[in-house]
């Protein structure tokens, strides 16, 4: 006989932890306002195509920060009839929504003005200016790709980068990572491609410029896009939580085995851990919920963002058994 404890769900917290990364989108957000205005002021009196595509750039950019900021807030609010697992995934949703604003707003604009301006060029004005511009740019960029370089530090522990923007269940910080190193590369290919067209008076490379920020856009709103769609579709536990929530599960006496065991991430900071264990003899109703309480807290120190818990007490039975053992689980009260 199986039995659902209706103990074994904690909705807490939904929101927890949804400040990751809120120091670097803020230290974002401000450097792209400024570059934003900065490099349009610039490409009205330069004509520079690069940096026309730099500035919808940073205004793209800018539009993401706020999106994401958005989704975390939105994220905590608490769970209702309708969404009984809480908010924790909207977070997912506007990073998805900033992957597409990535690749439409900046990367394919781009693109279109790039191929534009090689077909009909433009002869730069002021090209000092767009290069000074772009050099506070690269300064301003540098500092924002640090912050969030330093705020995911803690986060990524032993992991290599890639690996980190791979594995990450908070989409923020992986955002701003490919986000500001997307814009640092960006200007570069801008500042390269202003400086050849001034050093050569050929607008060639400033149009050659502005599509490879196109391509470059597009490419990061790929990457983005493929794994914030995994995390919408839902991912479970890393094999290193898996192992722990086993190893805490089989730790005490109380069960015999596991014999199924699903994890689901319902947001960032949000495990849902479901899993049907064999408890062995005749046991007490008693004995089986105080066996479910042992077994909950022992998942929960040694994962804690495991915060959703069902389990499922049953009998362990040989896969070819053709009837239930004799000694099954007997549940009934305490005398």
């Amino acid at each position: 006989m199986a039995s659902e404890s209706g103990s074994a769900i904690t909705e807490s917290g939904a929101g927890h932890g949804g400040g990751h990364g809120t120091k670097a989108i803020f230290a974002a957000l401000g450097a792209n306002l400024g570059i934003a205005v900065v490099k349009l002021i610039a490409w009205a009196f330069s004509g520079s195509a690069s940096m026309l595509a730099e500035g919808i750039h940073s205004i793209a950019d800018s539009a993401n920060q706020l999106l994401l900021l958005l989704g975390g807030r939105r994220s905590k609010r608490a769970a209702d009839e309708e969404h009984p697992f809480g908010y924790g995934r909207e977070r997912y949703v506007y990073a998805f929504v900033v992957s597409i604003i990535l690749f439409s707003v900046g990367g394919v604009f781009s693109l279109y003005e790039g191929i534009e301006k090689l077909q009909h060029p433009h002869e730069l004005e002021n090209v000092w200016l767009p290069l000074v511009v772009l050099g506070i740019a690269i300064l301003l960029e540098s500092f924002s790709l640090r912050t969030a370089l330093r705020e995911a530090r803690p986060h990524k522990g032993n992991q290599g980068w890639f690996q980190f923007i791979r594995r990450a269940k908070a989409p923020e910080l992986p955002v701003l990572l490919l986000e500001d190193t997307a814009a640092l590369t960006g200007l570069i290919f801008a500042a390269l491609g202003v400086s050849l067209t001034a050093a050569t008076g050929n607008s060639l490379f400033d149009a050659l410029g502005t599509v490879l920020i196109g391509a470059l856009l597009i490419l990061v709103a790929i990457i983005l896009g493929i794994e914030t769609k995994s995390l919408l579709v839902g991912e479970g536990a890393s094999a290193t939580d898996v192992a722990s929530i086993r190893s805490a599960i089989t730790t005490g006496p109380e069960v015999e085995t596991i014999i199924h065991m699903k994890t689901l991430y319902l947001g960032p900071d949000e495990l849902l851990v479901g899993v049907k264990v064999a408890l062995g003899g005749r046991m007490l109703l008693s004995d089986v919920a105080a066996a479910i309480n042992a077994i909950e807290t022992r998942i929960r120190a040694a994962v804690p963002v495991a915060r959703v818990i069902y389990i499922e007490p049953d009998v362990w039975a040989e896969p070819n058994a053709v009837a239930p053992p004799t000694d099954a689980i007997v549940i009934r009260a305490a005398d």
